[in-house]
């Protein structure tokens, strides 16, 4: 084994080969501004049919009733979707509920792993806050790297000091990059979780074995001890971001319940409200050329189907990022801009 490969860039859009538009709806974009957008393109799609179409909807409600037929449905829809919702809610909060024993293991876990992480920070107490923590441990990896870095200084293997001082020159300014982005970023945003995710400790954690079982015979005492701890941090690292993005999950999730809650409502008023009010007889003219009952039933349709036009968008982003996350460890399971192949031989 002789190359490791070119580095990976040092964010997960980067990474990804799709383009910056698609990245920036799945995940950076506002959910409300997803929404929004997705809104538009209900309410202009149902425009353009109408133009398109060779039967106006004026003429169809002679005949039959779209309309009623329509928003009947709807009805149905939403009520469907406030019961999703209840659900959605209960499976979030039966992850809190348990026993005492059950809670009091959850607990022993989370201290245990605060004191390991305070041991690989060189901290009595780690932060409490999940931007802080993350920061601690990466600036805890970027030092391990660097005392990784000195262990090997006065090897003979030149090879290997010049292996390391790549690898290390990569995590360090990848580490500071991360560390700035984590500085004014609070959880409950995605900020947080985006900074982690842009980290890609499996790919360092890879290129540091491959370095090790390369030159295994050049390491001495000092630098086994400096590897170990430094893929210790990383480890650290890796677990603390998965932990990190199931709260987030179940923060979207939470979010997304009273977001469909508050939107939910308006929707069903002007759903049941075409039902029960809306005359087609009183609804003529036109405007910008089309029907004034297709800018009705548009609009009013647009609103009723918006409660699930904002599940999309919130699933949206935590269906890619799990995508993008199932694996622990040093794992590719889609195709990215890693660079060339790794030569093996």
């Amino acid at each position: 084994m002789s190359g490791d490969g070119s580095q990976p860039s040092d964010t997960m859009a980067e990474r990804s080969e799709d383009p910056t538009w698609k990245h920036e709806i799945l995940l950076n974009a506002n959910r409300w501004l997803v929404t929004a957008g997705f809104m538009l393109f209900v309410f202009v799609g149902l425009l353009l049919v109408s133009e398109l179409s060779p039967v106006s909807l004026q003429s169809l409600m002679g005949e039959k009733d779209p309309v009623g037929t329509l928003f009947q449905a709807l009805v149905t829809a939403l009520i469907t979707g406030v019961t999703l919702v209840v659900t959605i809610n209960s499976l979030v909060l039966s992850q809190e509920l348990g026993a005492v024993e059950d809670q009091r293991e959850r607990l022993d876990g989370a201290l245990e792993f605060r004191t390991d992480v305070e041991s690989s920070i060189d901290a009595p107490i780690s932060p409490p806050e999940p931007a802080s923590f993350v920061q601690a441990i990466i600036a805890a990896s970027e030092e391990r790297a660097n005392d990784f870095r000195g262990a090997v200084s006065d090897s003979r293997d030149e090879e290997l000091k010049e292996r390391v001082d790549d690898f290390v020159d990569n995590l360090t300014t990848h580490a500071d990059s991360i560390r700035d982005d984590l500085e004014d970023a609070q959880f409950g945003t995605y900020s947080v979780v985006k900074a982690a995710l842009d980290y890609n400790y499996s790919w360092k954690i890879f290129r540091a074995r491959r370095i090790k079982n390369s030159h295994v015979d050049s390491f001495d005492e000092e630098a086994e001890e400096a590897y170990d701890e430094l893929l210790e941090s990383l480890k650290l690292f890796g677990l603390a971001r998965e932990h990190f993005k199931t709260l987030y999950f179940q923060w979207e999730l939470i979010n997304l319940s009273r977001a469909m809650m508050y939107v939910a409502v308006p929707a069903l008023v002007v759903t049941m409200s075409m039902l029960l009010f809306f005359d087609v007889d009183v609804v003529t003219g036109s405007v910008l050329g089309i029907d004034t009952i297709v800018w009705v039933v548009a609009v009013t349709a647009t609103i009723a189907v918006t409660p699930f036009l904002l599940l999309i968008a919130f699933v949206l982003r935590i269906a890619t990022m799990a995508k993008r996350t199932l694996a622990i460890g040093p794992f590719i399971l889609r195709d990215s801009s890693r660079g060339e192949e790794i030569d093996w031989e």
